[in-house]
Formats: C-alpha cells, structure tokens, sequence
C-alpha cells in the first residue's frame, strides 16, 4: 500500500463522485447518463459484475453498445438486499484486481444502470422483460439452480417452486417462470423472442436453460413451450474468472482505493468467457472485448469444469478437513498439494481433449498459479458450498469415464469419501462444521452412517445413480473412508500419493 493511498479520505460511490476519485483508479470514460438498456440479468452476485458486466464496459469504454446497458434483477426477497445497496451508489461496481505480479489495481465498472424491483409474483421483472428494447436474458443462479434431476440430469417437475409456477404461470416464483409469462406477453405483443444466456458453470448450460424453460413452459402452455423452443436461442458458454465472497476486507480494500463501495468485488487477474454465437435478438460485440465465439464451447468448457471446478472440489472438502481456510491456503499445504496434482493428472486430465493453444497438462499448470495466488482470498467454504450438486456435476461424470476406459479412479474415489467426511459434520480438530448444502440434514445423517458402513453414502441414488453396482468403485471409496474415519486425512492423503501412477 502507497502512502498516498493510506492518506486516501473514501467518498461514496456514485455518478456525482466518479470525476473526483483518485487518478489511479479506472473509471467509465462514457456517459451513464445515455446509456440504454438491452440485457436483464437476473441473479446479479460478484461473478456477474466482474464478468460479463466488466467485459460489456471495456465495450463502452470503446464507444460501442451504448444501448445494451444492464437491468439487475431477482426472483427472491433477499435479493433486495443487493438491489438497496446498488441503487445507492446507481449501481457502480468497484472491481479490485488482485494480481501478484503487477500488484492491486482498482476499476469502477458502469455498464449496469439499473435494479428491478423486487415484488412478489414477479409482476415488473416479466413486464421489463417483456420489452423490446431487451433482447437478451442473462442468469447465474448457481449450479444447483436449474432444477435438473441429480441422477438423470432431466428437468425436476416434482420440485414444490415448479409445481407452483406450473399452476400459477402469471405469478411465478422462479426466474424460469418469469421468463416464460415475459416470452408468453412478447408473442401477443409481436415483439419476438430473446436470447436466454446462462452464465453457471454448467456442460451445455445453454442448453439446459433451454430444457428447464422449455420443460416448465409445457407444464401449463404446450403451445408457447413450441414457440420458445422453436424462436428463443439459448447459446452454450464457458465462463472463468475466480471472484470471492465480498466481506469487511474488500470493502476495506476499495476504502484503501478511496471508494466507499458497499458491494465491491475483488478477482483475479485472469478472465475467459467462450461461447456459441447464437443470439436470436442481436449481441454485443463482445469479441472485440476478448470473448471467443466458436461453435467447439464443449471442449473448452469440459476442459474447464473438469480440471478447474473439478479440481476445487478435489481441495474444498480435503482444506476444510484439515482446517485450511482457503484455497491459495491448501496449495501452500505440500501433502495437499500432491494430492491435487496427483488427482489432477491421473484421473482428470486423461479424460479432458485439448483446445486450440491449450493441451490438459498446461492447463492444469495454470490453474495451479492461479489457485496458489495468495491474494485471492477464496474460501475453502464458498468452494465446498452445495457439494451435491457440484460433485454430481464436476466430479462424478469423470468418475465414469474412468470406469468406462478402465482408467485409474483412486483420485476421485478419496475424493468422495473426504466430502463422505466432510458432511459428518466436523474437522480433524474435533471443531464443527456449519451446514453448507441445501440437503445438508440428509447428507450428514447419511454421512454418520457412513462411519461403520461407507455404502451408505454411495446408496444416495439421487446423487450416484447406478455407480453403486460399480464395484471398482465401490471398493476403493469404502477402503478410503474407512482408512479417513480409522487414520485420519493425512494418512489418506500420504496413502494415495504414495502410489505409483493408475
């Protein structure tokens, strides 16, 4: 930290304070006042705003799409938390760059200029975008949002929040079913579809938003699920940047910058976002900002999920075990490091095609950098948070791979029996572990039973299906845990690493 910036006296941010703030920090070189808008994207956490919000401002910071400005929304009561702390500050965002080479740096992103209300029934969110001026409909609502079946990867009818929208499609619930009564006013109305963008990280997120808005508009209006599913385009997208949760400390940081920001968001210095170029209404010029378009997302996609979200989960539940608060925390952990590696090259990498100008092993030596960055302060928590639908996601399709390949399965089988671990509920030093899963009842009642008989955990159909008749499998997930729950976590860790390669 410069003297300079500890002398800084912090004005909140605003449209009127923008001018005056420190010359080191970047702001918008446009005008906000004329912007207008052509995105709604619900759903609106520090991903998003250091994401696909910053990419649309580099373009204004250019001159070009000034009317594809950003409507913030939300489908939930708490999400107007977020909408009171952004519309006091019209709805600029403080990006804190945290890069161990060049150093900290801070820029003031503007591309949002506005936050829907949020209302029971979700009446303004529909109307607004049920307007022409909005031609695409942008979603990061997690993994597990989407309503997908854990075992069949089908859509979910049986979920109390589809039932209801199902059989109250004007006052919806869900972001999904304020889209289709959106999409269903667009079609009287003769204004056309929009493009749905999803921004998860999900394989084929594009066309899993299709399946869950399509799936849940046939439940009430067979007729305009056809429509959507026939006008609408939903385009497959990689997207990359490691952000943190903000807390006290980034909002110390952007003070530090001279910026009282309520919701600053601090990431990484590396960002990537691959998707197909299938937008029914019209696009930004992302490409000129760095978006790559191609019609090959999958293999950059898979080579993501697998190696970088695949590989958080290799150290979430492994760091939380053994009381590593974050993830640059469990690579400067030499034990645990081998294990990530070791996981990584061996049961990973096998199953990963290579992209242009990336092959798997290199990527995986970048994604080592940037999760030992000890800038980024990201929590082996947040990583662990909503293990089952990321291990059904990220981790089990490799699993049966290897299966089906006969490939080495020891990596991801101790995987599964340190998140069996984990869920029980407490760390190696006896302290606890707070519920992080939405069925985290269910996870740790089984995982207690899992103690004395490790199938147990591996009975959850909703979340292995059929790999527990998998007998390699089984096998070495019940010889882990049992080594784990006898052992302890580094004894497992030395175990496996001590093998030679599968």
């Amino acid at each position: 930290m410069t003297e300079s910036k500890l002398n800084v006296v912090p004005q909140k941010l605003s449209n009127e304070t923008l001018a005056s703030l420190p010359a080191d920090v970047v702001r918008p070189d446009y005008d906000r006042t004329t912007l207008t808008p052509g995105i709604v994207h619900i759903g609106l956490g520090n991903f998003h705003r250091a994401h696909q919000s910053w990419y649309l401002h580099r373009l204004m910071q250019m001159g070009l799409a000034q009317d594809w400005a950003i409507i913030g929304a939300g489908v939930r009561p708490y999400d107007d938390v977020q909408r009171e702390k952004m519309a006091a500050q019209d709805y600029l965002t403080t990006l804190i760059e945290l890069d161990p080479e060049s150093g900290t740096s801070a820029e003031v992103v503007g591309s949002m200029i506005d936050y829907i209300d949020i209302v029971e029934g979700n009446g303004p969110l529909i109307e607004r975008m049920a307007a022409a001026d909005i031609r695409i409909v942008a979603l990061t609502v997690t993994e597990g949002g989407y309503y997908i079946d854990p075992a069949t990867k089908g859509f979910d009818a049986t979920h109390p929040d589809i039932i209801h929208d199902a059989e109250n499609p004007d006052t919806p619930v869900t972001a999904f079913g304020a889209m289709i009564a959106a999409l269903k006013l667009r079609r009287e109305r003769g204004v056309g579809p929009f493009t749905g963008q999803c921004c998860d990280n999900l394989q084929g997120n594009g066309a899993i938003l299709r399946q869950t808005v399509v799936s849940l508009a046939k439940l009430s209006d067979p007729e305009l699920a056809d429509w959507i599913d026939t006008n609408c385009s939903f385009p497959n997208s990689m997207v990359d940047c490691i952000v943190p949760v903000t807390g006290p400390n980034e909002i110390a940081m952007a003070r530090e910058f001279g910026i009282d920001d309520a919701v600053p968001v601090t990431h990484e210095s590396f960002r990537q976002w691959v998707s197909e170029d299938d937008f029914c209404a019209g696009r930004p010029d992302w490409d000129k900002v760095g978006v790559t378009f191609t019609d090959a997302v999958h293999d950059y996609e898979a080579m993501k999920i697998r190696i970088l979200n695949g590989g958080h989960q290799v150290l979430a539940n492994t760091g939380e075990l053994l009381g590593m608060e974050t993830i640059a925390g469990c690579m400067a952990h030499p034990l645990i490091a081998k294990f990530f590696a070791k996981v990584e090259h061996e049961d990973i990498a096998p199953h990963v095609k290579a992209v242009p100008g990336m092959e798997p092993n290199a990527y995986i030596d970048l994604i080592v950098k940037r999760f030992s960055n000890p800038a980024i302060l990201d929590t082996t928590r947040r990583v662990a948070f909503d293990g089952s639908s990321r291990h059904t996601g990220f981790i089990l399709p490799i699993l049966r791979d290897g299966l089906a390949s006969d490939g080495s399965i020891e990596g991801l089988s101790l995987v599964e029996a340190l998140w069996a671990r984990m869920c029980a509920g407490t760390r190696e030093d006896g302290s606890a572990i707070e519920a992080n899963d939405p069925f985290w009842d269910d996870l740790f009642a089984t995982a207690q039973q899992a103690k004395s008989e490790p199938l147990a955990w591996l009975q959850m159909s909703q979340t292995y299906g059929d790999l527990v008749e998998q007998k390699r499998f089984t096998d070495a997930f019940s010889k882990w845990l049992t080594l784990i729950w006898d052992q302890g976590v580094e004894a497992a860790l030395t175990e496996y690493c001590s093998q030679s390669g599968g």
